[in-house]
């Protein structure tokens, strides 16, 4: 037991070193929460236009721009999930600590449920402001939306990116110069084929069919069933058991793929290196 409590106080210990990161580098929290903002109004802006662009056809913009917008706050959270993991190796290599951090003696299931707790936590409460802010700019009507249902749907979804997330952040470890940058591959890939913008139906035969493979794509879809047509949590089961059940092979699947890729690095001496 005692051991227990020490890997639970240990994966704490992320949580606070993450949360001090934030404090120490609050301008580019803000930098990062303003760009975010205006990239989700941006997008949404889009919905309003089309009436304009359609040559005056009748265009539901409202729902068009909340359908935009669910989108944008969505893949969101789940990308914000997504870099906070993956950027776990760039961080402790820019700090210094990546050799002490992997030494330390803490399972690693305990240090990646730290960093995975701080990520969801973190990005429901950016999501959540950059909603508000949207709301209250294009004056949204969300009387009928049933908010603890999109937020049950995206907590579902989330397991799935941190799975991905663990997976990806091999990437950083493996090849310190190049590879943080080679996790914006993964990411890419998801927004393209999980509907973020438009529904999956649009999409050509072969990538229609990967999309069914995106945890992300039955996120967007129970998500906007939640909040365009105030779908109940039980109505919702559709979406949310197919991204429990990718969340419940990723994660273990991540865990594995990091631990190989943990003894390759320390074998080749990798850890001395900063990218």
């Amino acid at each position: 037991m005692a051991t227990v409590g020490y890997q639970l106080r240990a994966s704490y210990a992320f949580v606070e070193r993450n949360f001090n990161l934030i404090k120490r580098y609050w301008s580019w929290e803000l930098v990062w929460l303003v760009y975010s903002i205006a990239d989700c109004l941006a997008v949404s802006f889009i919905g309003l236009g089309m009436e304009q662009i359609g040559g005056g056809q009748n265009i539901d913009s409202s729902y068009l721009v909340l359908y935009l917008l669910i989108g944008t706050l969505v893949w969101r959270f789940l990308s914000t999930i997504f870099y906070w993991i993956t950027d776990l190796i760039s961080v402790e290599r820019w700090e210094g600590t990546i050799e002490y951090t992997l030494m330390a003696p803490i399972g690693r299931i305990f240090h990646m449920a730290g960093q995975t707790f701080f990520s969801v936590v973190y990005s429901l409460v950016f999501t959540g402001v950059i909603l508000l802010v949207t709301t209250l700019v294009f004056d949204l009507d969300l009387a009928k939306a049933n908010l603890l249902g999109g937020t049950v749907m995206l907590l579902a979804g989330s397991f799935s990116f941190v799975g991905i997330g663990i997976m990806a952040s091999v990437l950083p470890l493996l090849f310190p110069e190049r590879g943080s940058q080679m996790t914006h591959v993964f990411i890419a890939l998801l927004l393209l084929v999980s509907g973020v913008y438009y529904p999956i139906s649009v999409l050509p035969g072969v990538l229609r069919r990967v999309a069914l493979f995106s945890p992300a794509t039955y996120v967007l879809d129970g998500t906007r069933h939640a909040i365009l047509e105030g779908y109940a949590v039980g109505q919702l089961w559709p979406y949310i058991w197919p991204a429990l059940v990718m969340g419940a092979l990723l994660i273990p699947a991540g865990l594995w793929v990091f631990r190989q890729a943990e003894l390759y690095a320390k074998r080749t001496g990798k850890l001395h290196r900063n990218g």
